[in-house]
């Protein structure tokens, strides 16, 4: 390289990294689940670890920040979601996720803006470059994003919430499309197409006119200029959406929004004490079970407890089992169970041949990430969909928990231990891996790159046309009312033309009667 093009280089990196470093982020977290928070956190604290400023209004305060990070700690105004969802599924369940999510939706809000710490913040009116923003279960951080005047990235831990594709222009279609909280994923028979046009319909009425419209009376109470948020969330410069194409399969997304998933796994270390002993001295391997954060594995029904532990039995692996309380009395040989264990660090060892689990994004991305073969057993959540795509990518079987018994658990197991398919399983966790960019270089990117060009919108188009236009109900009318027109001008023609024509055969048939009483007379 010659010594000018030298300098020329040196240079521009020296104003780029200038840039990054002077770059403001606010992230605005109001929900409270842990969840959600542990996926966000490793962005956050990438986005400090390359020197940016980053403050983070959230209920989840870090113990130990880098130098650049700050945190506006809602902690301790609403109780932190854990552990708290039923093991079951049915519509009541789902009827009650729904209120869940309304219902949290407006109290986010409510806390958010009436802590202090927060008012002082806009009051004071620092610039920020970029905001990021959960999109979840209420729009009201938008609210406060539009007092900074500065752009809006939004992110999610999750797939598409019901009432998030028309603000980004993104089709939705039961026919092919899953639904965040049901069963079919893309393939759904008649019934499920049924069922999930009746869901979404409702989840996007409940969000519309009960919990956005309340935060939009909230805000009100503080501000007298903040527009409808609906406008506010088609705004959004860019989704950065926890999927990946590999596990979700394809789907019709605009240019801004991008696919993230898997950002959020940190390397493993190694097993320790205990533990340790108990996975490497299993001969066969081990089998490992979590129900996440959300659900606990003590609040299975006794009767399907006991299926799990039948299949135990019958095979040859030991298990280790996330088990909050210490009731599960079973041979210590066979079964490992604590409280709390160490997801990642399990699922990457090479002893672990296959994961149960609830479906929950996080461990579903950490589980392909490490290419352990999932049985998934979906709860509540987006999880009926997460299970779809596992078992529709090869990633594992799906086992609904109306179905769990001996026999059908024994059958899944076999299926996801089995060789063959364990090693298709590795080559699904290659392909998620070969990627041009990692996730999380991505997802800094793009963020940066919405502070960069905080003038240019990057919405399709689809996002600002009415829903009439959107699936031509005007073309239809108009291709109808002309072909109504040809109709009514032929009919009327025929009309005539077989007036005219009986007529004629009225004045015909006259004729010949009046020849032939002249003939006679």
């Amino acid at each position: 390289m010659k010594p000018s093009a030298l300098i020329v280089t040196l240079l521009s990196l020296l104003v780029l990294t200038d840039y990054a470093c002077s770059l403001n982020i606010l992230g605005i977290f109001p929900y409270h689940g842990k969840s959600h928070f542990i996926v966000f956190r490793v962005f956050l604290r990438e986005l400090a670890k390359r020197g940016r400023n980053v403050t983070v209004i959230s209920h989840f305060p870090e113990q130990d920040p880098p130098k650049n990070y700050h945190d506006i700690s809602l902690a301790g105004s609403i109780k932190a979601i854990e552990g708290e969802a039923p093991f079951e599924s049915s519509y009541f369940t789902l009827f009650l996720g729904s209120l869940y999510l309304a219902t949290t939706g407006v109290d986010n809000c409510k806390v958010l803006l009436a802590d202090d710490k927060v008012q002082r913040l806009i009051k004071e009116n620092p610039k920020f470059d970029v905001i990021v923003v959960e999109q979840f279960n209420s729009d009201c951080a938008l609210g406060i994003a539009y007092k900074f005047q500065a752009p809006v990235v939004g992110i999610m831990s999750h797939i598409l919430m019901p009432y998030h594709y028309e603000r980004l222009g993104v089709p939705y279609n039961p026919a092919y499309v899953p639904f965040h909280f049901l069963e079919g994923g893309t393939k759904p028979s008649l019934y499920h197409r049924v069922e999930r046009t009746i869901f979404d319909f409702y989840f996007r009425m409940l969000n519309r006119y009960y919990t956005q419209r309340s935060n939009q009376n909230t805000l009100a109470q503080y501000f007298d200029d903040i527009p409808p948020l609906e406008e506010l969330g088609r705004e959004i410069k860019f989704l950065l959406l926890y999927h990946n194409f590999i596990l979700t399969g394809s789907r019709l997304f605009p240019s801004n929004v991008i696919e993230v998933g898997g950002f959020h796994v940190v390397d493993a270390k190694p097993l320790t004490g205990d533990l340790k002993k108990f996975v490497e001295e299993a001969e066969h391997g081990v089998i490992y079970i979590s129900f996440g954060s959300i659900v606990k594995a003590s609040t299975m029904p006794a009767e399907k407890v006991q299926e799990v532990l039948n299949v135990m039995k019958r095979l040859p692996q030991r298990f280790v089992w996330k088990w909050e309380d210490k009731t599960l009395m079973v041979d210590k040989d066979k079964l490992y169970t604590n409280s709390w264990l160490p997801q990642v660090d399990i699922l990457a060892h090479p002893k672990t041949l296959a994961f149960l689990s609830h479906a929950g994004n996080g461990g579903t991305t950490e589980a392909i990430h490490y290419g352990v073969p999932m049985v998934a057993m979906p709860v509540g959540g987006d999880q009926p969909a997460n299970a779809a795509a596992i078992e529709e990518s090869d990633l594992g079987v799906q086992l609904q928990i109306r179905d769990l018994n001996e026999e059908n658990l024994l059958n899944a197991f076999r299926k996801v231990l089995d060789p063959k398919f364990r090693q298709r399983v590795k080559e699904v966790s290659k392909a998620w891996h070969d990627r041009p960019l990692p996730p999380l270089d991505t997802a800094v990117y793009w963020t940066e790159f919405a502070a960069k060009y905080p003038n240019f919108n990057f919405r399709t188009a689809a996002a600002d046309v009415p829903f009439y236009q959107y699936i031509n109900l005007d073309v239809a009318a108009v291709f109808i009312t002309i072909i109504s027109i040809i109709f009514i001008v032929l009919r009327s023609a025929l009309k005539i033309c077989c007036g005219r024509k009986e007529s004629k055969g009225k004045n015909t048939k006259s004729n010949k009667v009046e020849k032939k009483k002249a003939k006679r007379a």
